[in-house]
């Protein structure tokens, strides 16, 4: 097998960028272990060879494909969070905002989240990669919330949000009544905003 290269022209970028996408997705879609670099050649429209010019194996696609979606899923509620810094809502409309943007988020790509979250269980690399983007997250929000009311009740308000949207897309219990549940939510997540400040 070659080294594996970075590309420096736009076209070959380009063609780099497509096999991340292409592969995440099929991965995602038919399970990680049930495809091959050559079914990602395939699917993404190039040979094989090309994959191992820019990628060791198909683990490195996964990996790169996990990090984009991970920002891009991420990235709407850090908006909401950059909107609030900036005075355009109250605590009450950014907890909305966050929940109905999250649960949006996960109903737009059901089949990435639960590869993703199956991989985190069984690969290192990958597990580390989620947890190193909940630690970023957290840190952005804390940023644009100047450090108030500290890390530890920004990643359990992102923790609520994630169960609250996972109930609601995944487990959808009929046992349960989704309108009580979302303003209960919205209630806890206003206190750890809010804490000594009500």
């Amino acid at each position: 097998m070659s080294e594996v290269r970075e590309p420096i022209k736009k076209s070959s970028i380009l063609k780099k960028e497509k096999i991340i996408e292409k592969g995440f997705e099929l991965m995602c879609e038919k399970g990680y272990h049930n495809v091959s670099s050559v079914d990602i050649a395939k699917y993404a429209g190039v040979s094989t060879g090309c994959i191992y010019q820019y990628f060791k194996d198909k683990k490195a696609i996964f990996v790169e494909g996990a990090k984009i979606y991970l920002k891009e899923i991420c990235f709407p509620m850090l908006k909401v969070f950059l909107e609030y810094s900036k005075k355009e809502m109250t605590l009450e409309e950014l907890t909305q905002k966050v929940l109905d943007k999250s649960v949006q988020n996960q109903k737009m790509s059901y089949h990435a989240h639960q590869e993703l979250m199956s991989m985190c269980c069984l690969d290192e690399e990958v597990a580390q990669i989620f947890n190193q983007n909940e630690l970023e997250v957290t840190e952005k929000i804390l940023h644009y919330l100047k450090g108030y009311p500290g890390k530890e009740k920004i990643h359990l308000f992102i923790q609520i949000v994630d169960d609250y949207s996972h109930e609601v897309v995944y487990h959808k219990h009929s046992l349960y009544n989704y309108t009580i549940m979302y303003e209960e939510t919205q209630k806890i997540l206003l206190h750890l905003l809010k804490g000594d400040k009500e």
